[in-house]
């Protein structure tokens, strides 16, 4: 069964947005985690935007479901918090500096070795590994043989086109997917998810391990509700 890990970064956002500490990011955290979450997202940045490198180290004393901490491993400062705070995953995304959004997945032909080696420390200090993938065959064999546990395939163009051709949106992935799984990688997936599109991802690729999810959630909760947004969501993967 697929598991949904929320990712938390919206929150900070607007926390951030009026100083303090309203609303409170950790209650946020446990209160997802109490109504459902089988996994808990952050991506801290550089500059703090949303969330701050002292939000990771507090949400690891408190946090029962799996962490998962994505981010840049070229910015050091990254490097050493993962290895400071030892969440259950680390996802390693190719962010420029200053970017607003993740939006590729790495070249690991390229960067093979940078990826073999920066896998390598964080596998060494028990923590699980993902990197970020495009639905590109020889990325995702070139991502096999960087020893990473994990991809993530990120999901943008699928969800940009799964209103319009939802069976081209998806074909890329399944084989994508086939390909990783063959190769002995687990999967993970995330960008641009919501309740329209992930239902169908599921039931076309049911091997998925992992969604990690935000911004629709966050924003789906402003009508719904947390609680019950995160429940429509477990749903959509159930079945």
């Amino acid at each position: 069964m697929t598991r949904l890990s929320v990712n938390i970064n919206k929150i900070a956002t607007i926390r951030n947005s009026r100083g303090g500490n309203n609303p409170d990011l950790i209650k946020v955290a446990l209160d997802a985690e109490q109504f459902g979450a089988e996994g808990i997202t952050v991506h801290p940045r550089p500059d703090e935007r949303h969330i701050r490198y002292a939000d990771v180290r507090e949400l690891k004393k408190v946090l029962t479901t799996e962490f998962n901490i994505e981010g840049n491993c070229r910015e050091e400062k990254f490097v050493q918090l993962v290895l400071e705070v030892k969440p259950d995953q680390v996802t390693l995304v190719p962010d420029a500096e200053g970017q607003l959004t993740s939006d590729h997945g790495w070249d690991t032909v390229k960067h093979k070795d940078y990826l073999s080696e920066m896998i390598g420390i964080f596998k060494s200090a028990g923590i699980r590994t993902s990197i970020f993938c495009d639905p590109d065959p020889a990325m995702i064999a070139s991502a096999a043989l960087t020893g990473t546990d994990r991809i993530e395939l990120y999901t943008e163009s699928y969800a940009h086109q799964f209103k319009t051709d939802r069976a081209s949106a998806i074909a890329p992935y399944v084989a994508a997917a086939a390909m990783a799984k063959a190769l002995g990688m687990g999967i993970n997936a995330g960008h641009d998810l919501d309740l329209d599109n992930l239902r169908y991802l599921i039931q076309e690729i049911p091997f998925i391990n992992e969604v990690s999810i935000g911004h629709a959630l966050v924003c789906d909760s402003l009508y719904l509700g947390l609680e019950n947004t995160i429940q429509l969501y477990r749903r959509q993967l159930n079945h």
